[in-house]
């Protein structure tokens, strides 16, 4: 069944911070590659105080191209960055950016991750606030430190050596736009093309036109049309799991719980001396010529 628990909308997060018997924090996590800085669209309108998360250092380690762009944190870092956050053990945190969600969903995966069970994504982010008419704040908020304790390991993740068996044996979703897994552009890592089994699911359509979820009937009918379905094993990859992690949140919309995240993603399997596939995925398997 979908879970009710993982969005939040605009009417619904401004009751959630008007209540005094509850520990609400609010995240803003804008972040685009190649900019601009998130931290300066953020003073300039912000949920009044939602703290302002930098994904590149806050979350994300940093290692060799091996690694891909956007390794896990260590989970003291992650809990170094969460009680900076204001975060508390009795705190209810939601997070949102600027469009869609798709870099939101990063931050609302490692909170899962790190072992929180109460984060939700601002349903349509930023956009859905100002369209309800609620108030935006300009200024820099640094809350009172918080008590969060992080273990990490709660959400389950797809190691690199795992990828091949699991694109031979579950459904492992492409969840970058068409032409990156087709192969016909790559404009940020070494290699175009896709994991050899994987089918295509871009991120951008798990949404609505105003940045929400499709509802979850849609999800559900979208994901079963490229595989997915009870007792059959899911994973998703991206550029750099930042917006595969979007992909497991419309999948747990979908009712399908438990989707692992392939956290190295395209920038970590292309800088490896692993095989490429390029073409159309027009059944589950083949996908296309695997190159070297």
């Amino acid at each position: 069944m979908p879970d009710p628990s993982l969005l939040v909308t605009a009417e619904e997060l401004a009751a959630l911070l008007a209540d005094p018997g509850r520990d609400v924090v609010v995240l803003d996590v804008r972040w685009k590659l190649g900019g601009p800085p998130g931290h300066e669209t953020y003073l300039t309108g912000h949920v009044p105080g939602a703290v302002f998360v930098d994904l590149a250092t806050e979350l994300a380690s940093h290692g060799e191209p091996t690694d891909g762009r956007h390794p896990l944190p260590a989970v003291a870092d992650l809990q170094a960055a969460a009680r900076r956050w204001g975060v508390r053990t009795t705190s209810t945190v939601v997070v949102h950016d600027g469009d869609g969600n798709l870099a939101a969903a990063r931050a609302w995966w490692l909170l899962r991750w790190g072992g929180l069970t109460d984060v939700r994504l601002l349903d349509g982010a930023l956009p859905a606030w100002q369209a309800a008419g609620l108030p935006l704040a300009t200024d820099d908020v640094v809350p009172a430190p918080g008590d969060v304790e992080l273990t990490g390991g709660a959400m389950p993740t797809l190691e690199v050596d795992d990828v091949e068996r699991f694109a031979a044996t579950g459904l492992l979703l492409d969840a970058r736009a068409g032409e990156r897994y087709r192969g016909e552009v790559e404009p940020i890592d070494p290699r175009a093309g896709h994991v050899p089994g994987a089918v295509s699911a871009p991120t951008t359509d798990n949404l609505a036109a105003d940045g929400t979820f499709l509802p979850a009937e849609r999800l559900r009918a979208r994901f079963e049309q490229v595989g997915a379905g009870d007792g059959v094993a899911v994973a998703a990859y991206c550029g750099s799991g930042v917006t595969a992690a979007h992909e497991v949140v419309a999948l747990a919309l979908a009712g399908f719980a438990d989707a692992s995240l392939y956290v190295g993603s395209w920038s970590q399997w292309s800088n490896l001396d692993k095989p490429v596939a390029t073409g159309p995925c027009e059944e589950a398997r083949p996908c296309g010529p695997i190159v070297q």
